[in-house]
């Protein structure tokens, strides 16, 4: 029987897990865990034994990935973390994401400089996948404001869609042995052909399991205003596929921006999504007033969701991998900020209460019910 909630929380001085009841009336917070250690990758993998990964990324001392067997209460260095091969040419700067793989045991990582590796003994061993990482657009990838991040690993059967900053939406349809730029769609405003094979900026991709190949994508937006080459592109930044990603369209009318990083679909809803818009030029939530958006018929509408927040002087940033949602019946959210408040919504986003309010600077969540 699954009777506990953990969130697992990285931030800028190491990670944090927090536990509640499924009545989430309380959440006792341990950690943390690498401590001083920046963690922008989590994961908390219930598939057999629940373990719990985090990535700890020193620039002096090196890349590393701890697990934890025990919910979060002790951790440990797995025997190595990914590597680029000697005489490369690349170094790793960061790791961005964690997610599991097709079997037990088998963990994919996405990094800095974009790339993609796999370990298959729960992060002792890795291998890097050169379908993507030695991919021919792989060394004209440009760096986005946050690095060349590989942030987004979404795994479907055969199908494997990736999202790069800035790279854009990669495609496999053979298990990641091959991979091929997907972006039919997808608009880039900081480059003078708006629609480019490849290069854009997404900021995150989400799908369901119950509506086999739609996808929901948080692209860079806030261009609507653009008056250099290409002229202005509106409604560039909220997308949906319905063919498994070959191609996207615009989602975004009725939000108060088209810009912003997160994206969560409800585990039991494939049509009700969440997008958190911020102000294009501060990364904060537009007019000081946080609030998060919510379609309940796959982005033909969207209503706006603050009860609990606060309505004036708030400038929140939230990250790509700052929000999730858990799997109970009546589902809450839950969102980390950069100045450290970890808030959750109950009801599926109708009720918000602030759990921990300062926190170091949240660079993501996960949640899991064990």
């Amino acid at each position: 029987m699954n009777d506990r909630v953990i969130l697992c929380i990285g931030t800028k001085k190491g990670v944090f897990v927090a536990e509640s009841s499924p009545a989430r009336r309380e959440f006792t917070l341990r950690g943390p865990f690498g401590q001083g250690v920046a963690v922008n990758a989590t994961l908390i993998d219930s598939r057999g034994t629940p373990t719990i990964y985090a990535s700890s990324c020193n620039p002096f001392f090196g890349m590393k990935v701890l697990r934890s067997n025990d919910l979060g209460h002790t951790f440990q260095e797995t025997q190595s973390a990914p590597e680029f091969p000697k005489g490369d040419g690349r170094a790793l700067a960061n790791i961005w994401s964690l997610e599991p793989g097709k079997s037990e045991g088998e963990i994919w990582c996405g990094v800095e400089p974009a790339s993609l590796f796999r370990s298959r003994d729960k992060g002792d061993s890795w291998e890097i996948i050169p379908g993507i990482s030695d991919h021919e657009h792989a060394r004209q990838w440009q760096p986005g404001n946050g690095g060349l991040c590989m942030h987004t690993i979404l795994r479907d059967g055969d199908r494997v869609h990736l999202g790069i900053s800035t790279g854009g939406h990669y495609l496999s349809e053979d298990g990641g042995e091959t991979f091929t730029a997907a972006n039919k769609g997808v608009g880039a405003g900081f480059m003078p052909d708006p629609f480019p094979e490849f290069g854009q900026c997404v900021h995150k991709i989400a799908g369901h399991k119950d509506a086999p190949g739609r996808l929901y994508m948080q692209n860079h937006g806030g261009w609507a205003e653009w008056d250099g080459p290409g002229g202005p592109r509106p409604d560039i930044g909220v997308l949906r596929s319905d063919d498994h990603g070959h191609t996207w369209y615009s989602i975004a009318r009725g939000l108060p921006s088209d810009f912003g990083f997160p994206l969560v679909v409800h585990p039991q809803d494939p049509d009700t999504l969440y997008v958190v818009p911020l102000e294009p030029n501060t990364r904060t939530c537009p007019g000081g007033v946080p609030a998060v958006w919510r379609s309940r018929n796959g982005g033909q509408s969207w209503e706006k969701l603050t009860n609990g927040f606060p309505d004036r002087d708030s400038y929140f940033t939230i990250l790509r991998d700052a929000m999730d949602i858990d799997e109970l019946p009546s589902p809450a959210l839950y969102f980390g900020t950069t100045t450290g408040q970890l808030w959750m919504g109950r009801d599926g986003g109708d009720a918000w209460e602030c759990l921990f309010d300062a926190l170091p600077p949240i660079h993501c969540v996960k949640v899991a019910v064990v």
